[in-house]
């Protein structure tokens, strides 16, 4: 797990924690942690700016609190994996950031089972929460990057969550883009243009035809 602290320009401590990185082809865990905690800055920023706004000038209403807490789950993970197993990264937002990131696990987690907004649960259908299940929504999905978030109103948290899931998704693109320019031609996303383990292994039970032989004369 790669750890790395900040603070924002107007003091909110933020603090990032990644314990995968799908994308080391291109990002090693430096670079990665260095990225989302880009990404979490601007969120502070965000934040903050939302927190302290009179109420005419926050087009969601002002925020409660100065703090927040994220779980981004890696939206290159089967669906078999467990979702201990799927977690990204978390990141937390403000001096209180740390006591939400349950509740935003437990909306990442119900997304990534129901395949659609927690919060459309919590409000609409209830018989698919079941027990131990968070109270409250929103979680955010864009373009399969699943990000819970909390300490906020619902509609609050949705905002933030896919602020943070968009501004991600378009980021590795980003980099995705300039790596491909950088290396050329190939077939694998791997430094050494090689498969992952897990495809051949697929195939490992096959073997391949016997060449054919011509026939005996007589």
């Amino acid at each position: 797990m790669t750890v790395r602290e900040s603070v924002s320009a107007h003091g909110l401590p933020v603090r990032v924690q990644h314990r995968l990185n799908p994308y080391a082809y291109m990002l090693d865990d430096e670079g990665f942690a260095e990225l989302l905690t880009e990404l979490a800055l601007r969120r502070a920023e965000s934040i903050w700016r939302n927190h302290t706004a009179a109420p005419a000038d926050a087009p969601r209403g002002p925020y409660p609190r100065a703090s927040m807490g994220f779980v981004l789950l890696d939206p290159t993970a089967p669906r078999w994996v467990p979702d201990e197993r799927a977690v990204l990264a978390v990141v937390t937002v403000g001096e209180e950031g740390h006591r939400f990131l349950v509740n935003a696990a437990a909306k990442a987690a119900g997304h990534r089972r129901l395949g659609r907004n927690h919060g459309e649960a919590v409000l609409v259908d209830p018989h698919l929460c079941g027990s131990g299940a968070f109270r409250y929504g929103h979680s955010a999905e864009v373009r399969g990057q699943i990000v819970g978030a909390s300490s906020q109103s619902p509609d609050q948290d949705l905002h933030e969550a896919g602020r943070l899931a968009a501004d991600l998704v378009n980021a590795v693109a980003e980099h995705h883009l300039a790596w491909e320019e950088r290396v050329g031609p190939g077939d694998w996303y791997a430094a050494t243009d090689e498969p992952h383990p897990t495809w051949p292994a697929m195939i490992a039970f096959a073997t391949p035809a016997a060449p054919a032989t011509a026939a005996p004369a007589h």
